[in-house]
């Protein structure tokens, strides 16, 4: 009944056979090259020096060595005499420096040179004789040469002078004082002015007009410094008034020149290219990267052991049920080949003894 039927191998029928396994070593050799590129890239970001471990590079214009002219006080003369305190100071000076004034030593105040070389600011004075002088810095703080000296005197009134006649900086004198240095920040920055009131007798009323229209009111129970803060909006130079007050109504006044740049610079990197900053940016990227590594390494190896059992499932049956068949078709084969020599011969011994 099937005599005439065939069965030929697949790759003699002419037909395509199902698909039956992934391509898992490219796929394998994909992830081998993708893991070795991670793991380069990771030794290289965690083993490059940081910020503090490279040599910074820093550019910088300096304006030249420190002014070589003094400034000039035109007003007052030496010899004026006042009754009251401040008073107007003014000069010529060299453009675009800082011009800080000195009574007796003890800083009363500064202010900018303007672009046409004049000064002007207020300055409360001492009681008794002062001797003003004019001091100009540049932008770096360097200073300059001092101006002559301009001798003035005060003679306070009441209740400033009241019961005054020797000076005295810890009980009845009251000055306010602060850092007489080239003052400068950035606009919404906090600019933190550290001031110190001296003398008198507490408690104190300390004022700050920062120049841009706003004040602050600082009460004092002691003359301890402290620390005043604000922040400016705008760029340029402000005058900065402070005004101290005691219980004994005694006043003191400092006028100060503070500086106020537009936007800071750019933060300074590590090398002329910004290395560090790229090397941070590969750092968090490989960081995101190892997970979806490892989700991907993990689908492929789950694929490939789901197919690799499936294949045993299907395939590890027949082909024991194919040996076992064969194993008794052996048998078989070798039981009939045992009975046919038995008893294959039996016959041809018989008819001899017949003939015999």
């Amino acid at each position: 009944m099937h005599k005439h039927f065939k069965l030929s191998h697949h790759r003699h029928s002419g037909r395509h056979r199902k698909h039956e396994h992934t391509s898992y070593l490219p796929l394998m050799l994909l992830l081998f090259i993708t893991g070795v590129t991670l793991v380069s890239g990771t030794v290289v970001a965690q083993t490059s020096p940081g910020p503090e471990a490279r040599s910074v590079s820093l550019t910088g214009k300096v304006p030249g060595p420190p002014p070589n002219t003094a400034a000039t006080i035109t007003s007052p003369i030496s010899g004026q005499g006042f009754g009251e305190s401040p008073i107007t100071v003014s000069g010529n000076c060299p453009p675009g420096t800082l011009v800080e004034i000195l009574k007796n030593n003890i800083f009363g105040g500064s202010t900018v040179c303007t672009n046409d070389g004049r000064f002007e600011l207020q300055v409360d004075l001492l009681i008794g004789n002062n001797d003003l002088v004019a001091r100009v810095y540049n932008t770096l703080n360097q200073p300059g040469p001092n101006s002559a000296v301009v001798s003035v005197s005060y003679n306070a009134l009441p209740p400033q002078a009241a019961g005054i006649d020797p000076l005295d900086f810890n009980r009845n004198r009251l000055l306010i004082n602060t850092d007489s240095v080239y003052r400068g920040t950035f606009i919404n920055e906090k600019l933190a002015m550290p001031i110190e009131v001296i003398g008198g007798t507490p408690p104190y009323a300390v004022e700050v007009k920062w120049g841009d229209n706003e004040e602050s009111i600082i009460p004092r129970n002691n003359n301890q410094p402290f620390t005043a803060t604000h922040v400016y909006k705008r760029p340029g130079t402000y005058q900065v008034i402070l005004q101290a007050t005691d219980s004994a109504e005694r006043v003191a006044f400092l006028m100060v020149a503070v500086i106020i740049n537009g936007q800071p610079p750019e933060a300074v990197t590590a090398g002329s290219d910004g290395q560090a900053s790229t090397i941070e940016a590969v750092s968090r990227q490989l960081a995101m990267m190892w997970p979806l590594y490892g989700m991907a390494s993990t689908a492929v190896l789950s694929f490939w052991l789901g197919e690799k059992r499936e294949k045993e499932l299907l395939t590890g049956v027949p082909t024991q049920s194919k040996l076992f068949n064969h194993h008794r078709k052996k048998q078989t084969d070798q039981k009939k080949k045992e009975h046919h020599d038995d008893y294959g011969h039996q016959p041809e011994q018989d008819d001899n003894d017949d003939h015999s």
